[in-house]
């Protein structure tokens, strides 16, 4: 948003996100955390508002006429909202390809004829999609472009009263609720395992401020509850602090890379769903950073094995073995590599500043995107 501003003076900005768009301008239609659900039978329970919203946000984009529809991820949402738009006059944008290399190839078909550009994180997915006539392209992902904080780990931990020495632990447990609800309770278990041996370890927990208050009560009951942490800078300022990281699958075990910070992966969710999404898997691992790699270099724990013993003794091996710590960090500059060193925002602002010239839009005149 912030790059196609200042290519496109008098951008206006429409559709739905979260609090960061909000704050560059968006005029967001409902909040986006009805759409920020994940699983099969964990969506079931929002079906009939998901699809309230559905019809709205279609309805909107039909009234507004915006220049430009620029969805973002949240496919089993935006793949109904293409649906619902394709052939209105209206070019489409896609951000975030879909993970057909993962899981459920067919899915491919789906974007034959539906949008007019796909913007695709990981170097290697274009070709999926331009195999079958999808006009697709890498402008890299946003863990690129995070922001490294100072690290300074004695202001961190004096601020938060965190001993210089002590060995501290960040645990990242998920952004969702549902991923709240699995987690908590094992990275718990698991983090008192770890303190039999390591005595003087500390915790931090960063987390979104919406989540704060439920993150402080589910650990609350911890025998060391962990000090919980909210917003963005706090959340970054601590992964320049920490020494290694206890996290859920998702974006952040990139963004640990590009930190530095030895990593345990772990991810548990609904088995019926796990069991549904494992048949159809055809990648070795899950994690980012080892899919990136094309091997094991942050260790996995998922579903069945994501249990706090196993937890436990992963990071205590971390902890205890300074060449396992340097061989992760190698890796993670490794895989941080093959993403190249582009400016991903800069990029997709550029493919959806030529679709715009492209239908004739002179580049001064505002325009309105909804994603």
């Amino acid at each position: 948003m912030v790059a196609l501003a200042r290519r496109l003076p008098g951008v206006r900005f429409d559709g739905v996100g979260g609090a960061g768009m909000t704050a560059q301008g968006l005029l967001s239609r409902f909040p986006m955390r009805e759409l920020s659900l994940m699983g099969l039978l964990e969506i079931l329970p929002h079906l009939p508002r998901l699809v309230r919203r559905l019809s709205e946000t279609a309805a909107t984009v039909r009234e507004t006429r915006p220049d430009l529809v620029l969805t973002i991820d949240a496919p089993g949402f935006n793949m109904r909202l293409l649906q619902r738009l394709r052939g209105k006059g209206i070019p489409l944008v896609h951000y975030v390809a879909p993970t057909v290399w993962a899981w459920r190839p067919q899915r491919v078909q789906h974007f034959v004829g539906l949008v007019d550009h796909l913007l695709a994180l990981l170097p290697f997915e274009p070709p999926y999609f331009e195999r079958v006539g999808v006009r697709c392209s890498y402008v890299g992902h946003p863990a690129l472009e995070l922001p490294i904080a100072s690290r300074d780990s004695a202001g961190f931990r004096g601020r938060y009263g965190i001993e210089p020495a002590a060995p501290l632990l960040c645990l990242l447990p998920g952004s969702r609720r549902s991923e709240l609800r699995h987690h908590l309770p094992i990275f718990g278990v698991a983090v008192e395992r770890l303190r039999r041996d390591v005595p003087e370890l500390r915790v931090v927990l960063p987390t979104l401020p919406e989540l704060e208050r439920s993150v402080v009560e589910r650990t609350a009951t911890w025998p060391s509850p962990p000090t919980v942490l909210a917003g963005e800078a706090a959340r970054y300022e601590s992964f320049a602090a920490a020494d290694l990281a206890l996290a859920a699958s998702g974006t952040v075990i990139l963004e640990l890379a590009r930190y530095g910070v030895p990593t345990v992966l772990a991810y548990r969710g609904n088995p019926v769903t796990a069991y549904l999404v494992g048949r159809q898997l055809r990648v070795p691992f899950v994690g980012l950073v080892n899919l990136l790699a094309e091997r094991e270099v942050v260790p996995e724990f998922l579903q069945t094995r994501c249990r706090p013993a196993l937890l436990a003794d992963a990071l205590r091996a971390l902890l205890r073995d300074p060449a396992a710590r340097d061989r992760q960090r190698a890796g993670q500059r490794e895989a941080l590599r093959r993403l190249g060193d582009g400016r991903p925002s800069e990029l997709a602002a550029d493919i959806v500043a030529d679709l715009l010239a492209a239908r004739g839009r002179a580049a001064g005149d505002p325009a309105a995107g909804l994603g």
